[in-house]
C-alpha cells in the first residue's frame, strides 16, 4: 500500500475531483431530455414488432445500470492488476464515444442500445476513481475525503441537469449531445495528468486473460453489508430518475424547469456531505447509516404524498439530505471493510450492489407508473419499504459490530 502523503490533500486529490465533477456532467446533464426524447422516438425492434419510446422510459436508467453492473468485477480487478488510471480511462472514453454518437440513434432500438454500452462508462471510471483516492489518502481522514470527492460528483449532477435543459431550450438536442461528449473528453484530458498509485509490485500489462474471471474474483465477501445497505438505498435514486421528469411537468415544471427537482436535491446533498465525512470517522459508520437512511425514508414519505411544487421540491431537499449523509459513509465503510490489495474488487462490489439497486428501481418504477400519473405513489411507497428494510438491517447488526464499523 503506498505511504500516505504529508499533506491529506495533493494536487493529484484535487485533480481527480475535477476530474470526477466533469465525468458525472457529462451523463447527468442528458437525464431531464432523456424520457421525452424516447417517446418521440419510433420504429420497429430486431423482431420488425413496432417500439413506442414511450413504453421503455423504465430502459433509459435500466440498461445504462445493468452494464455499468455487468462490468464492475472487470474494472475491480483491472483496477487492482492494470491500474487505477487505466481503468479511469476507458470510463470516460466511453462516455466521450456514447455522446458522440447519440445524435445517430433515431430508432428505440438504436437509442437504447447506446444506452446499453454507455453504462460502460460507470462501471469503469468512479470504480478506478474511489481507489485511487483511498490510495492517496489517510485512513484517518478516509470519511472526509470521500465526502469532498462527492461534493465535486455531486455538483456535476447538480449543474448537468439544469445545463442539459438550458442548452436542449434554446440550442437543441444534439448540442446538448455533443456537451455531454465534450465534458467526458475534459474528464478523460485531467486524468492524464496524473501518476498510478497502484504499487509497481501489483501491476501487470493487460492482457485477455485478466478478463477471465473466477468467481471469488466477482464478489468481495468482505464488503457484504455495506453491499446491502447500497442496494436497498439506491433503489429509489432509481425510481426517481425514471419518474420525476413526468411528475415535474404534470406540477408544472417544465423547460428548464424539469431540472428544478435535480437541482434541489443536489444543492441539499452537496451541503451536509463533507459534514457527513468527518462524523463517519468520528462517530463510526452504521451509526451515521441509520441516521441518514431515516432522513431518506422521510424525503420518500413526503413524495408519496407531495400534491404541490413546494411539497415535491421539499422532498428533494430532504432526500438529497439523506443522500449527503449516506453516500461518502458508504464508501468509506466498503473501503475500511476492503483488503487494500484487492480494493478495487471491494469498491466493485459495492458499485454492483449500486447498480442492481438503480436498475431494479428504474425498471419496476417504469413498469408501475407506466404513464399513469395516479400510480406515482405507488413507486415512491415502494421506494421507502426499501428504505425501512435498510434502516431495520442497520439496526438489526450486531452492538459490537456496529460500534467497530
Amino acid at each position: 500500500m503506498p505511504t500516505p502523503p504529508a499533506r491529506t490533500y495533493t494536487l493529484g486529490f484535487w485533480l481527480m475531483c475535477l476530474s470526477s465533477f466533469l465525468f458525472f456532467l457529462s451523463f447527468n446533464l442528458l437525464l431531464p431530455e432523456l424520457p421525452d426524447h424516447l417517446s418521440r422516438l419510433g420504429g420497429t425492434g430486431w423482431s420488425g414488432q413496432p417500439l413506442h419510446g414511450a413504453d421503455y422510459k423504465g430502459f433509459i436508467i435500466a440498461l445504462f445500470t445493468l452494464t455499468a453492473g455487468l462490468s464492475r468485477p472487470f474494472s475491480g480487478k483491472l483496477a487492482d492488476t492494470v491500474g487505477r488510471i487505466p481503468v479511469m480511462v476507458f470510463g470516460s472514453l466511453v462516455c466521450f464515444v456514447c455522446g458522440f454518437f447519440y445524435p445517430w440513434a433515431l430508432t428505440v432500438t438504436g437509442f437504447l442500445g447506446l444506452r446499453l454500452l454507455h453504462g460502460f462508462s460507470t462501471g469503469f471510471k468512479p470504480t478506478g476513481t474511489a481507489a485511487f483516492i483511498a490510495d492517496i489518502v489517510p485512513v484517518e481522514r478516509r470519511g472526509e475525503a470521500m465526502g469532498l470527492l462527492g461534493v465535486t460528483g455531486s455538483l456535476g449532477m447538480a449543474v448537468g441537469p439544469a445545463f442539459g435543459s438550458w442548452v436542449a431550450t434554446h440550442f437543441s438536442l444534439n448540442t446538448m449531445f455533443y456537451c455531454s461528449s465534450g465534458a467526458a473528453l475534459l474528464s478523460l484530458l485531467v486524468q492524464g495528468t496524473l501518476t498510478e498509485t497502484l504499487p509497481v509490485a501489483q501491476r501487470q500489462r493487460f492482457h485477455w486473460g485478466l478478463l477471465k474471471l473466477k468467481w471469488k474474483e466477482v464478489l468481495e465477501p468482505r464488503v457484504t453489508a455495506p453491499a446491502v445497505v447500497t442496494l436497498l438505498n439506491l433503489f429509489p435514486y432509481g425510481a426517481l430518475l425514471t419518474v420525476v421528469p413526468d411528475q415535474s411537468r404534470l406540477l408544472g415544471l417544465t423547460g428548464e424547469g424539469k431540472g428544478l427537482f435535480y437541482i434541489c436535491y443536489t444543492v441539499a446533498s452537496l451541503a451536509v456531505r463533507l459534514v457527513a465525512g468527518r462524523a463517519s470517522d468520528t462517530h463510526g459508520r452504521v451509526p451515521v447509516l441509520r441516521w441518514s437512511t431515516a432522513v431518506l425514508g422521510l424525503g420518500l414519505a413526503l413524495l408519496v404524498w407531495s400534491p404541490s411544487v413546494p411539497v415535491f421540491l421539499a422532498a428533494a431537499v430532504i432526500f438529497g439530505l439523506g443522500t449527503g449523509l449516506n453516500s461518502p459513509t458508504l464508501y468509506a465503510w466498503t473501503i475500511d471493510l476492503s483488503h487494500p490489495e484487492h480494493r478495487g474488487r471491494g469498491v466493485a462490489t459495492m458499485y454492483i450492489a449500486l447498480e442492481v439497486g438503480i436498475g431494479l428501481g428504474a425498471l419496476l418504477a417504469g413498469w408501475i407508473f407506466d404513464n399513469h400519473p395516479a400510480r406515482l405513489p405507488w413507486v415512491h411507497g415502494m421506494s421507502l419499504g426499501c428504505v425501512v428494510l435498510a434502516l431495520g438491517y442497520l439496526l438489526a447488526l450486531r452492538r459490537d459490530v456496529a460500534r467497530a464499523l
